[in-house]
């Protein structure tokens, strides 16, 4: 049966095949784009907000997932991706050889310390989301605010320290502050991000001050130099001289200990004989007086034995160390009666 147009003419027999040919086209066309409409594909490192009329439904996991066409829409969000935001510069070309660029970002990264010094301070925020609710939903603008949170906060931080803190010694102890504190404004705000860390780049005085605050690190640096080498000469001189008296007052302490029992001893010793002289004066008497003769005689050279008078003269006696010698009279020797 041939087909008719509008005015109810038959068309012609080419016409009607160039009208199913575009009936046939036109169903494909539709049955694509309805196609492409329902299916959808989430990447392992993302998730799928699905919104309907702009309001949350739900969440689509990573994979083939389906919606409804032209009614459903799809926002990825990535939740397994580290993210991050850097200020006072940034990267120009990623790679083996990167390189960065800091013309133009210096207003973000120029700040006042607390000893009213300037600091020129490079940092960058490394996060990621883990709630894309909240951070779909509850903010507007979720990474600009995170840009102006942490700005914000690393002011603060640096306002309440010194040049010498923010450049040197407190470097750590200002990244984790500023991760404290960044983490803790992002989840008043409901943000859904999670701040993994907060890593310090550059820090350096402003350049028309470079001159002369490496001046002053440099005789900081020589200060401690010769603190050290200071410490050192008192740490060999000190102890060593430590040693020295404790070992005099040692010798000291042993030698008062030993004159004082040797008095000790000798004082008993007088107090023992005084009693056995009490009691036996001529015996005790005649024992010391023979004791006291032992005691010389062995340490005498020739010795001459006289009678009370010096009238008679014993023969020569000849009385060593080890013991008492007695020769016999010789040619020369005489006795007299």
């Amino acid at each position: 049966m041939a087909e008719t147009n509008f005015s109810g003419m038959e068309l012609p027999p080419q016409l009607e095949k160039l009208s199913k040919n575009i009936r046939y086209v036109i169903l494909v066309g539709l049955v694509l784009v309805m196609a492409f409409a329902t299916f959808f594909t989430v990447d392992p490192e993302e998730v799928g907000i699905v919104t309907r009329f702009g309001e949350y439904t739900r969440t689509a996991e990573s994979g083939l997932n389906l919606k409804m066409p032209f009614i459903e829409e799809v926002r990825y969000v990535p939740v397994e991706r580290q993210l991050k935001h850097e200020f006072g510069y940034r990267t120009t070309q990623a790679g083996v050889n990167t390189s960065y660029a800091k013309a133009g970002y210096t207003d973000e990264s120029l700040m006042l310390t607390g000893d009213l010094n300037l600091a020129d301070v490079e940092w960058v925020v490394q996060y990621r989301v883990s709630d894309p609710y909240n951070f779909l939903f509850k903010i507007r603008k979720p990474e600009q605010t995170l840009r102006d949170i942490s700005e914000s906060a690393m002011r603060q931080i640096a306002g309440d320290r010194t040049v010498n803190e923010v450049l040197t010694v407190g470097r750590a102890e200002v990244a984790a502050e500023a991760q404290q504190l960044i983490q803790k404004l992002c989840n008043e705000y409901e943000s859904g991000l999670q701040i993994e860390q907060v890593v310090l780049q550059d820090i350096n005085p402003p350049d028309p001050v470079k001159p002369s605050f490496n001046a002053v690190n440099e005789a900081q640096q020589q200060k401690e130099t010769l603190i050290n080498e200071a410490k050192s000469a008192y740490n060999k001189v000190i102890p060593r001289a430590r040693g020295e008296a404790q070992e005099t007052i040692q010798k000291a302490e042993g030698y008062a200990i030993n004159r004082t029992n040797r008095a000790e001893g000798e004082a008993s010793r007088f107090n023992q004989l005084y009693n056995e002289y009490v009691k036996a004066p001529e015996v005790t008497k005649q024992r010391i007086y023979l004791e006291t003769l032992e005691q010389i005689i062995p340490e005498m050279g020739n010795k001459i034995i006289t009678d009370q008078n010096g009238n008679n003269v014993l023969p020569l006696l000849q009385m060593q160390m080890d013991g008492v010698n007695v020769q016999q009279p010789t040619k020369n020797s005489t006795t007299e009666n």
